[in-house]
């Protein structure tokens, strides 16, 4: 059997056929509910419920009739109720309407997706933790605005991955209760045809499929599915962003880090050099489609009147979207991890380039103990200023420098000038989150 990624599985459940065979799902627990509480004949529920199969039904016959009827439901109801004879068959879908069966099973594909969601962003967690730990020590530039700020370590860099990403698997926990409810309250959802037995068919329904009641069955109330859309929208920014980095630091220019590229891999068809960042700019493009489903979910929320068919569908689109798409960005980015290159060397070299510059900030707030804060800063910047216009050393401007001169040795200078003394908290910072990932990843 060959190997599918969770994208591919994700948009298996998507299928019509997956989808047909959730909605018999649910028309077989309504049947029992109806059944057990004496709404339909026991023996009526039993045979629906055995004949809600998709095998059972004849498939090109659903298809037929749905281009005619221009309806995904009227189709099977009536394959169903053929399936199961002419006694029970017309108690199928008693007192539903089409929403109650297709919202109620769709919610299960989508909770089933989830699943593969979850899974792949735990693996992004599991890479980042490594790395995290891995390199809590391994020191580099820290660049603000695109230029080189202050030195840290990349296993501080990764730490702030990190911590989003535990935060987004919290997201999608605090989510699943929300989502994962089901509605069955009839035409407008007001329990009319199911009586003072209605919420009680529905808590049944519910059951049956691993859901909870919704409160109010509102066919217009859909925030949980925009939520779900959202909250895997913030999850590809977050993934969006380290990609883009990882390729930015694979540049030449840089050469901190790099993608695992395969064995007989191409860049270029014209430039045999190149080792382009394939799985960055997939993880890239593949955020930008989840994030763009975030405005269609918002107004699939504008519903009208009770229920907006229109509305209805878009927001259809925009979860599946989401869904497939959320679980490949995130199945991308884990490869990148998992096989991600990193070289100390070059960080290390990278931090030269300014020749000493990149520790300003260490050696103003140690000359600030002396003359104050604001006066150091203007000491230093002019320091600086020169330093890099006339492209010498810093410490060699630092000495001459007479208000610096006076209070601080040149000994002092230099080690103020270490890069790797002026990482702060970086190393602990790391090891804390890495420690606090694994202790998350033990959570079941």
């Amino acid at each position: 059997m060959p190997y599918k990624t969770s994208a591919e599985r994700v948009q298996e459940l998507f299928s019509k056929a997956a989808k047909r065979q959730r909605w018999l799902d649910v028309e077989a627990a309504l049947a029992r509910a109806e059944g057990k509480l004496g709404m339909i004949p026991r023996e009526a529920a039993g045979a629906i419920a055995a004949s809600a199969r998709l095998e059972l039904l004849d498939e090109a016959e659903l298809d037929a009739q749905e281009r005619v009827t221009g309806h995904v439901m009227v189709p099977i109801i009536r394959e169903l109720s053929r399936v199961a004879g002419p006694e029970a068959g017309g108690w199928v879908h008693w007192g539903a309407t089409t929403q109650n069966i297709q919202q109620s099973g769709d919610t299960v594909g989508i909770l089933q997706a989830l699943e593969f969601v979850e899974l792949e962003l735990d693996r992004v967690i599991r890479s980042l933790t490594v790395l995290t730990g891995g390199h809590a020590d391994t020191l580099m530039a820290g660049r603000t605005h695109w230029q080189q700020a202050v030195p840290i370590t990349f296993g501080y860099k990764t730490a702030a991955w990190l911590d989003v990403m535990l935060r987004h698997r919290e997201r999608f926990a605090e989510l699943r209760p929300r989502l994962a409810v089901s509605m069955t309250g009839g035409a407008a959802g007001t329990f009319a045809t199911f009586g003072d037995l209605g919420p009680r068919v529905q808590e049944l329904v519910a059951q049956e499929l691993g859901l909870r009641p919704m409160a109010v069955p509102g066919r217009g109330i859909v925030d949980h599915f925009a939520e779900f859309v959202t909250v895997l929208a913030l999850v590809a920014a977050s993934s969006s962003q380290i990609a883009g980095e990882v390729s930015r630091l694979m540049a030449v220019e840089f050469g901190e880090l790099s993608e695992e590229i395969p064995d007989g891999d191409v860049g270029s068809s014209t430039m045999p050099q190149k080792r382009n960042p394939k799985l960055s700019a997939g993880v890239v493009t593949n955020a930008a489609v989840v994030q763009s489903a975030v405005p269609m979910a918002l107004e699939a929320m504008i519903q009208s009147h009770e229920v907006d068919g229109a509305r209805s569908a878009l927001m259809d689109h925009a979860v599946l979207t989401a869904a497939v798409h959320g679980t490949e960005t995130l199945g991308l980015l884990a490869q990148l991890l998992e096989g991600l290159h990193v070289f100390p060397d070059r960080m290390k070299a990278n931090l030269a380039l300014t020749h000493g510059l990149i520790s300003a900030e260490a050696v103003m707030m140690s000359l600030a103990g002396f003359i104050g804060r604001q006066e150091a800063h203007d000491v230093v910047h002019h320091a600086a200023t020169e330093a890099a216009v006339r492209g010498t050393d810093f410490l060699d401007v630092l000495r001459r420098e007479p208000r610096i001169a006076e209070v601080l040795t040149e000994r002092q200078l230099e080690e103020l000038l270490d890069p790797a003394r002026h990482t702060g908290l970086s190393g602990r910072l790391a090891r804390e989150t890495a420690a606090r990932a694994e202790e998350v990843l033990e959570t079941p």
